[in-house]
């Protein structure tokens, strides 16, 4: 037992080999009574995330955890000072690995997650979500690369100076490209719509039908499609008709002006019962507004309590053959565009012509006198 090996004798090397056996193994009996019991505690519930946990204490390697164990068994060993940095450095990076590895495997379970999900009706959000996943595995894995050197002792700053220096000339050559990736992202985790949804942009109006890495595509009413880039798509104003949830809806109503005085004054009233019977809507206001050029205007203002457009062009007819009939039946006459001249001569519709002299006044034309006869 006084042998000794490495600056130390077996006694010591069995130690450390029992202590690196027994670390192993509770590890690896950890993992395994965690799978077991989550799986279990997974089989009777509808989350996804217990499912996420036992795929990812899957994928724990045997050679991390033996690794684990072989590095707790070294620390009872007397070694020096360069062996010790080694063996910690390596301990480390097989950490970062493992880690990495569990990062990678939750990132690629919630995104098969997702495509079962939304796979079937929304198959452009998947698409964009296979690219958001293959950046942040990227993006993953070359931190985990990055901390690795670092922990070797490499000096990283050149590297990751130099890789900032490509990128950005990378990106100022792709930048449209680059904007739409990002914009595609941006629509996917904000949602300012989904698929099937109705949107207005600027004065074009459809439904979204597809929602891919660089382009949108709506149909529109007419039947053509359009196509938006995703940049000048979320520079745009967007209104989402589909998650309307009230319809505010403003009308105009115009009378002659020969309408009496107790006529005017019953309008409004008579707007309002004839608005307030209609079902699922909610009476605002009626007033008279203005004096217009050819009629009396009154505005009526009231709120669909559903968005369904149907639903309101019926409300409104209703509304307008109530009106036509209670006006019909007070005799109140509705206007249209007329024009009422008025002559400062009525002479002049009995036919009698006039001459205007220079000073603007006006003289009545005599008729010539008739001729006399010739004498003989």
């Amino acid at each position: 037992m006084d042998y000794v090996v490495l600056g130390n004798d077996l006694n010591t090397w069995m130690i450390a080999i029992g202590i690196a056996a027994a670390v192993s193994m509770a590890l690896y009996a950890a993992k395994r009574f965690l799978v077991r019991r989550i799986g279990a505690f997974a089989e009777h519930t509808a989350t996804h995330v217990d499912d996420m946990a036992v795929r990812v204490l899957k994928t724990t390697s045997t050679a991390f955890i033996v690794a684990m164990g072989l590095y707790a068994g070294t620390q009872w060993l007397l070694l020096s000072p360069k062996a010790e940095t080694l063996l910690r450095n390596l301990a480390v990076a097989i950490l970062l690995l493992q880690i990495a590895r569990w990062l990678d495997v939750g990132v690629r379970g919630w995104i098969d997650f997702y495509r079962k999900k939304r796979g079937a009706t929304d198959v452009a959000a998947t698409t964009s979500t296979a690219a958001l996943t293959f950046v942040a595995r990227a993006a993953l894995w070359a931190v985990i690369l990055l901390m690795i050197l670092d922990n070797f002792g490499v000096n990283i700053t050149t590297l990751v100076a130099s890789l900032g220096i490509g990128g950005i000339a990378v990106a100022l050559a792709v930048q449209n490209i680059l904007g739409d990736l990002f914009s595609s992202l941006s629509i996917l985790l904000d949602k300012p719509f989904v698929v099937g949804d109705f949107i207005t942009v600027d004065d074009l109006a459809g439904t979204v039908q597809y929602v891919g890495l660089k382009t949108t595509r709506i149909r529109s009413l007419n039947g053509e499609e359009i196509v938006f880039s995703n940049s000048d798509l979320l520079k745009s104003r967007i209104h989402n008709v589909r998650r309307m949830e009230t319809r505010r809806v403003v009308f105009s109503v115009g009378v002659t002006y020969e309408v009496t005085e107790e006529q005017l004054e019953s309008i409004p009233g008579m707007l309002k019962d004839i608005v307030s019977a209609q079902p699922q809507l909610k009476f605002d206001r009626a007033h008279f507004k203005s004096y217009g050029p050819s009629s009396l205007d009154f505005e009526v203002v009231y709120v669909m309590q559903t968005p369904d457009y149907g639903l309101f062009m019926d409300t409104q007819q209703a509304i307008n053959f109530e009106l036509f009939k209670r006006f019909n039946r007070a005799g109140i006459e509705f206007a249209y565009p007329t024009q009422t001249v008025k002559l400062s001569n009525p002479e002049v519709l009995r036919g009698e012509a006039t001459n205007e002299t220079y000073d603007g006044t006006e003289e009545r034309r005599r008729p010539a006198p008739e001729p006399r006869p010739k004498s003989q």
